[in-house]
């Protein structure tokens, strides 16, 4: 559990369009993730 404060870990995703978003590439700029589940599943 990281404690507020604490830097994010590094990770990278992938996204639609074939390219991957990371996190150390935004270092300095507000980053808000949202995570959904996949079309028709539960969650």
């Amino acid at each position: 559990m990281l404690k507020p404060g604490t830097t994010a870990p590094d990770f990278a995703l992938a996204l639609d369009d074939g390219s991957v978003f990371r996190l150390s590439e935004q270092r300095g700029r507000p980053v808000v993730l949202f995570f959904f589940p996949k079309a028709f599943t539960f969650g």
